[in-house]
Parts: structure tokens; sequence; C-alpha cells
């Protein structure tokens, strides 16, 4: 039965602690739009309090998160317990794209170790903190967080990652353009984009 709390409570936040894994969910206002579905892991995701968190962006195919968020701000992270006691925990709220011109990306970043291929930061705040039973999510044990992105990262460098940003990231699939996309609109805003590792 679904149980829904003020904020997250010392145990969540444990349990989050805990995962190797979790799931962002958003959505563009079009009723044609494609709802988007993206699985997290490398030790991305930090709490800053009971009613916010933030997880660390690294490039990846598209960049739907971020322009939905800049569209309409709505987000659901959820996170499941692969062992021990069944549990789905679910994060509702409202988020933004933190990108390095941000005068919030020093002090925000700094809870981060770096990791290669870092596009922005995505910051939550949460309206709704929701768990449920999570009989039907399987056992697995996990083997360990895979490296081919990090190494892909560092083969393009920082050069190759703004070329890749600037064909795959700028637009949604649907054609809402995405705060990193308007940033690389301006060539000299280029010093403002992480360094390279």
């Amino acid at each position: 039965m679904a149980k829904v709390f003020d904020g997250l409570t010392e145990e969540l936040q444990q349990f989050i602690a805990a995962q190797q894994l979790f799931f962002v969910a958003t959505a563009p206002l079009s009723a044609t739009g494609h709802v988007n579905l993206s699985p997290k892991g490398l030790d991305s995701l930090r709490i800053l309090s009971p009613h916010q968190v933030m997880y660390l962006d690294l490039t990846g195919s598209g960049n739907e998160t971020s322009a939905h968020l800049q569209e309409n701000g709505r987000i659901t992270l959820m996170f499941c317990a692969f062992q021990g006691p069944p549990l789905i925990l679910r994060l509702y709220g409202q988020g933004r794209t933190v990108l390095p011109a941000d005068p919030a990306w020093q002090s925000l970043y700094a809870h981060f170790s770096p990791i290669p291929g870092v596009r922005q930061i995505i910051v939550i705040h949460l309206n709704r903190v929701q768990t449920s039973c999570g009989t039907g999510v399987p056992l697995y044990e996990p083997r360990g967080q895979r490296q081919e992105m990090i190494r892909w990262a560092l083969r393009k460098g920082q050069e190759g990652l703004k070329q890749y940003w600037r064909q795959k990231n700028r637009v949604s699939i649907d054609g809402l353009p995405t705060p990193l996309g308007e940033t690389l609109t301006h060539p000299s805003s280029d010093h403002h984009l992480p360094p390279s590792k």
C-alpha cells in the first residue's frame, strides 16, 4: 500500500544512499510528445535536504530531461529495492537544469566526485515523497558500475564532447530546446562548460 511522506525521512535517505540505480521520468506538455524514462547510476545522486535532491547528469544520446524541465519542470525519480525488504520509492517534484555558467554550479558540483562527460546538474524540489510495496520487483545482485560511458567521454575529450552536444543535445526528440543547446548557440559561452578531467 502506498504511503506519502512530508519529505525524505532518515530511513528513506539511507535507502537512497544504498541504491546503485535510479530512474528519472519527465514528459512534455504536448499530448503527442514522448514521455522520457532514463536509468542513472555511477554514484550520481546527492540529497541536499529532506525536500531537495540533485543528480549529476552525464552526456547521453539525447537531452530529453533538460528540455522537459525547461518547458514545465515536472519530474519523477524512482528507486527500487533489488535486495533486502521490498520497497519502491518515488520522488515527485519540480526540477531545473544547472549549467556551469549558473552561479550555483560551483557549490553544487562540489558535492560530487568528478566524472568525465558531465554536462549539467539536475536539481529537484520535492513536492511528494511516496513509497509502495515493491513486491513485484525481482531480486538482483549488483556486479558493479559500468565504465563504458566514462571511457567514451575520455576518448572524446572536451572538444569532442562539445561537438557531440551540438549535434545531439540541443533539442529534444519532439523539437523542444534545451538549456544546454541554448548555451551552445553562443560560442563565447564554451568556456562555461565543464573542464576536461
